[in-house]
């Protein structure tokens, strides 16, 4: 990755504001995240960027995490239509009926536990290792757990802001 100012970046930089804010959104459900990012403009670098995003993630209060999460489909159930989800759970798409069952049933014990999805940043992972973590963090408090979803959402949001700032036109 560059640290340069990338076409994708001065564009972004130079949109109107609420183009900006549509595509954040678009990044992050989070309006908070949404607004420090936006009020940031411009971005000298893609670092400066993804440096502003992780600030404004550690900022966020559980109910700007939940605003953040309601944004996410759950694991194994990508959006109709949206190929930023299918991409990012292709984990799951060659995954066993068996194995779609287990979590579509763990994702329904962990959402009863913590009255949100199970978020996970799952670019690059298998339908097995996402199984398996969300086996384990079921066990978390809601404090521990809450720490882990931002930290998995700012994982989410470096992963669509590189690829924004990197794609060559709108």
């Amino acid at each position: 990755m560059t640290s340069s100012t990338t076409p994708g970046l001065a564009r972004f930089n130079t949109s109107a504001d609420g183009d900006a804010r549509d595509t954040l959104h678009e990044v992050c459900a989070s309006s908070a995240w949404g607004s420090r990012l936006l009020a940031q403009r411009p971005y000298a670098t893609v670092e400066d960027l993804l440096g502003a995003s992780d600030a404004a993630m550690a900022e966020l209060t559980a109910e700007d995490l939940g605003e953040a999460m309601a944004g996410h489909p759950p694991i194994g159930r990508p959006k109709p239509g949206d190929p930023t989800s299918s991409r990012e759970q292709s984990g799951m798409a060659g995954a066993s009926e068996e194995l779609k069952a287990e979590m579509l049933e763990l994702n329904l014990a962990y959402q009863d536990r913590f009255g949100h999805v199970f978020l996970i940043c799952a670019t690059g992972r298998t339908g097995e290792q996402m199984r398996d973590a969300v086996k384990e963090r079921i066990g978390h408090s809601p404090e521990q757990e809450r720490e882990i979803v931002r930290a998995e959402l700012g994982k989410i949001n470096r992963i669509r802001l590189n690829r924004l700032v990197e794609e060559a036109t709108a």
